[in-house]
């Protein structure tokens, strides 16, 4: 091939590149905007916690409050979120091996700071829920609730 030929064809393979692209991108964001909204409650409290300096007297870190889930969301997309608007701190750790996410702090109150046992557990609907909060979808009036344990779950009710 002459110079030019390659010049144009390398020319007419970027612009194929750059127009997938934009469709690609433009499709995403009209997906997200159609997906149907709803309802579900959310909270954070750590009233296990003693006397601690980044825990209200209450316990309580995020209060009650119904907040707008998405479909196909899950639990810790609804959490990041509501932390990210309301400024609370959250450190999560990413676990590829089981394709989710771990959360180790909620208000830099992170796993172990209690002792050997202690981190955050969450529920569903009264529930505890044996998946990565990355892998449970939230369902309209879902009610969930962020706990931090001090000993595996047992002082918050996981094993009644």
């Amino acid at each position: 091939m002459k110079k030019p030929a390659i010049l144009w064809t390398t020319i007419a393979i970027a612009v194929v590149i750059i127009v997938a692209f934009f469709f690609a991108r433009s499709g995403t964001q009209e997906t997200y905007e159609l997906r149907e909204s709803f309802t579900v409650t959310l909270s954070v409290n750590a009233n296990t916690i003693p006397h601690h300096e980044l825990v209200p007297e209450d316990g309580v870190i995020f209060h009650a409050t119904e907040v707008t889930a998405y479909e196909g969301e899950s639990v810790f997309d609804v959490l990041n979120r509501e932390m990210r608007n309301a400024g609370i701190h959250l450190v999560v750790r990413r676990t590829p091996i089981f394709d989710s996410v771990y959360i180790e702090a909620i208000n830099n109150i992170f796993e172990f700071d209690e002792g050997p046992l202690s981190g955050w557990k969450y529920r569903v609907n009264g529930e505890f829920i044996s998946i990565g909060a990355s892998l449970y979808l939230v369902q309209p009036d879902d009610v969930i609730e962020w706990l931090y344990t001090l000993d595996l779950g047992r002082d918050i009710g996981l094993y009644e």
